[in-house]
């Protein structure tokens, strides 16, 4: 075991460097390790029962910190090294080993020259595995003239060494393992055929670098791929991240206590949609202030749940922001305060803006807390791996998680306005080529579904924090997005919230909470839409419906809606200005608020 000081941002234990990423570390490579080789005495656990709900049970834990330089006795995680296959720099020897000075490991050659990790790792291609490449077996495979008696048996592992030339050509083909002994050559480029380690016959061993042996309950036959070390492929994250709220029941699902538990339910059950039904329907919608046809969609839906939609973080989350946004000024003190601005109050606000904009709240303080459930390599069909693989029944899985403090802005628009305007044919047509290419792409089905609130409610987020990098003093890679926009829920949700949130201080500054109130919140949309009704690559931007990656933008560029990526929920895709401001024979949202002003 070798102690390195090297510092991570707590963020980064999440994400880029969670579990199961290679990080370089002073010309080192390394791999982190899941949480069950964490000490739990050195870390700390946060508590935040949604999203524990949401993983399925288990910890949620935050990495070991420490404050001034690092020092032998800090707290620290386990990493292991790989790609454990190195080669000397200047000598060109290619290892496994490790020298040993004086007691201590050194990352150098017995030649003096330093030790440089391999830059080719294979991956599985479904079973998100990543191992070593055998590089001694893999350079005494092969076909052609040099495979002789001597090449097949020959054992000389320390004479393996790696030679970079020209003479050999150029790419690939200019890099290659060689023999000393036997004098076997290969190139790199019969490394990266897709086939290629299959027909060396080099299979996937089915477990992390970091798990022993043992670990392996069943073989992986899925093939391995040569990749570079550092492809972005070899690591996707799966995070969660959860609002710290009062947990609010949504609106539906407390019509639907009050109704289940009201006197004259049981008589309604009964009879069945007898003749009776509608009439005890409408005394229990009269007495609950609803509609009888809601009392009988909950009649006649009980014990099946089939065709409605579980709840999930967004619903909680939803309920209990407008719940603040209208019960006006806050006057609780903890991690929720949301200071709220009805319709009702909302005095001097642009003529466009009235119809669709129903309330505003100034989040003062908001808790986030993101956890890392797990990752995949290779692609996002590929299997997941938990974070935890601890196979032992009676062992509570462990997330790592950060908490965050922060500020934010929340706009909720009307319901009303914005069902009658996604009804409209024009409307749906835009949003279905999305719709469609979320459909036949083999990893957007992650992404929400980009019915027209989505995407316009995401665009408008995106240019809000455009506009708010120039007003708040926050930077835009630092304000994160929420989107709320589903229709196919029996609490149909509209509204974005904007926030900041930062593991120190810096998340609760006040700068844009301030920018909350009313008086300065409506200057700033008007202004954010003005900048995107002219692109400066308008008119190729505008006229577009085929943008960004996998064609998941229609007209939408880094001219004019696309932000940090770690600021949006989506990663830049399902955005287009034309169903926020308008364009072609498409309606937009908020089509008529431009127009309005200049006339």
């Amino acid at each position: 075991m070798q102690k390195i000081k090297h510092d991570l941002r707590l963020s980064e234990t999440i994400s880029p460097f969670g579990v199961g990423a290679i990080v370089d570390v002073r010309g080192e490579s390394l791999i982190a390790a899941d949480t069950s080789w964490w000490d739990r005495r050195l870390t700390t656990e946060i508590h935040c029962d949604r999203l524990v709900a949401q993983l399925g049970g288990g910890e949620l834990r935050q990495a070991p910190t420490h404050s001034g330089h690092a020092s032998k006795d800090t707290s620290s995680l386990m990493y292991w090294r790989f790609p454990a296959w190195r080669f000397c720099e200047r000598c060109g020897k290619l290892s496994q080993l490790t020298s040993v000075d004086k007691g201590k490991f050194r990352n150098v050659c017995k030649c003096g020259g330093a030790l440089v990790p391999m830059r080719y790792v294979a991956v599985c291609e479904s079973g998100s595995h990543i191992q070593d490449i055998p590089w001694f077996k893999w350079a005494h495979r092969g076909h052609g003239e040099g495979m002789t008696a001597e090449v097949r048996f020959c054992r000389a592992y320390k004479e393996l060494r790696f030679e970079r030339s020209s003479k050999y050509g150029e790419g690939l083909a200019s890099l290659r393992a060689i023999c000393g002994k036997c004098g076997r050559s290969r190139p790199l480029s019969e490394l990266v055929g897709k086939s290629s380690l299959l027909i060396d016959g080099i299979r996937c061993e089915g477990r992390q670098p970091w798990e022993p042996d043992g670990a392996v309950l069943s073989p992986c036959e899925a093939n391995l791929v040569a990749v570079q070390r550092g492809a972005t492929g070899n690591y996707i994250a799966e995070r969660v991240s959860a609002l710290d709220i009062p947990e609010e029941v949504p609106r539906s699902q407390e019509l639907l206590q009050k109704v289940r538990s009201h006197d004259l339910y049981q008589r309604l059950v009964d009879d069945n949609g007898g003749p009776r039904s509608e009439q005890i329907a409408g005394w229990i919608a009269e007495e609950l202030s609803t509609t009888a046809e809601a009392v009988l969609t909950i009649a006649f839906s009980e014990g099946s749940e089939q065709g409605t939609p579980g709840l999930n973080l967004k619903d909680g989350e939803w309920a209990a922001i407008t719940k603040k946004v209208a019960a006006g000024k806050d006057r609780v003190v903890g991690d929720f305060v949301v200071d709220g601005w009805g319709r009702d109050r909302l005095t001097g606000m642009p003529a466009g803006l009235q119809a669709v904009v129903r309330g505003v709240g100034q989040v003062r303080r908001v808790r986030e807390v993101r956890a890392l459930s797990g990752f995949r390599r290779r692609g996002p069909e590929a299997a997941f791996i938990r974070a935890d693989l601890d196979r032992d029944p009676r062992h509570r899985p462990v997330y790592p998680a950060i908490e965050l403090f922060g500020e934010g802005i929340f706009l909720q628009f009307d319901e009303q306005a914005i069902s009658a305007w996604e009804s409209q044919p024009l409307v749906r047509a835009r949003a279905g080529i999305l719709v469609e290419r979320r459909s036949a792409s083999d990893w957007a089905h992650r992404l929400e579904v980009p019915e027209p609130r989505f995407i316009a409610l995401h665009t408008i987020a995106h240019l809000l924090i455009r506009r708010l990098a120039y007003a708040s003093g926050y930077s835009s890679a630092s304000l994160q997005e929420r989107i709320y926009a589903n229709s196919d829920r029996q609490d149909k949700t509209a509204g974005i919230l904007i926030y900041t949130a930062s593991g120190d201080a810096q998340g609760t500054l006040g700068g844009l909470v301030r920018l909350g109130d009313p008086r300065h919140l409506f200057p700033l949309v008007i202004a954010a839409l003005d900048d995107a009704d002219v692109c400066s690559n308008d008119p190729v931007c505008i006229e577009s419906d085929r943008q960004g990656s996998s064609q998941l933008n229609l007209s939408a560029c880094h001219g004019c809606a696309l932000v940090s990526e770690t600021s949006c929920e989506a990663g830049n895709r399902l955005l287009d200005r034309q169903l926020v401001l308008g364009g072609g024979e498409v309606p937009g949202l908020l089509e008529g608020v431009l127009s309005s002003l200049r006339r």
